[in-house]
């Protein structure tokens, strides 16, 4: 005797065609959202990364003509250096951070370090300058310089350092996005080369 199969009545699966495809319009938004914010150039320690927001040109332009340009980049200031997790982790809980007040375009004119960039910064000047805070040069002509070496935070004296005279994003002169200082010639923009050649 042979068995036939029980066979059910099929139950209507437009929930999951729905579901699939809010998934998919989900992923779709994501990866465009990844693109045109060029999430993947904030993995690298390009200085040129920081100028994807504009509100950070007058920052970064202020790097490009300051004497660290030649040592130190954005990371090796704004991110921790005591291991990989924790330098990516502080990138994208920092980052998060900036691209949601950027999106709700909630930026301040002057912006300043919250709370924990301060830490961090403070303990990479020390990283990067130990030699110079542990001297006991200083202390003869720096008004309590041997006592407050660590306790106070650097740009408390050296406040344009290493990005110049603070001012807003809509006062500094000249504010443009810079051209990448790796190009051989000059960047023309494919509009402005076709008006060019009118």
């Amino acid at each position: 005797m042979k068995e036939t199969p029980n066979i059910l009545p099929q139950k209507n699966s437009g929930w999951r065609t729905t579901a699939v495809f809010l998934i998919a319009v989900f992923i779709g938004i994501g990866l465009f959202l990844a693109k045109e914010g060029e999430v993947v150039s904030y993995l690298s320690d390009n200085p040129e990364a920081c100028v994807n927001c504009h509100v950070m040109t007058p920052v970064y332009n202020g790097w490009m003509h300051s004497s660290h340009r030649e040592w130190a980049n954005c990371n090796d200031c704004h991110v921790p250096h005591d291991n990989v997790v924790n330098k990516y982790f502080f990138k994208a809980k920092d980052g998060l951070y900036h691209a949601t007040i950027f999106t709700l375009r909630a930026e301040p004119d002057v912006i300043k370090m919250q709370e924990a960039s301060q830490k961090v910064v403070q303990a990479n000047c020390i990283r990067c300058h130990m030699q110079q805070v542990t001297q006991t040069k200083y202390d003869g002509w720096i008004d309590n310089h041997a006592e407050n070496r660590t306790d106070r935070q650097c740009w408390s004296c050296h406040r344009e350092i290493p990005h110049g005279k603070v001012q807003g994003i809509s006062t500094l002169r000249y504010n443009i996005a810079p051209l990448p200082t790796d190009q051989e010639e000059a960047v023309i923009p494919a509009w402005l080369e076709k008006e060019k050649n009118k």
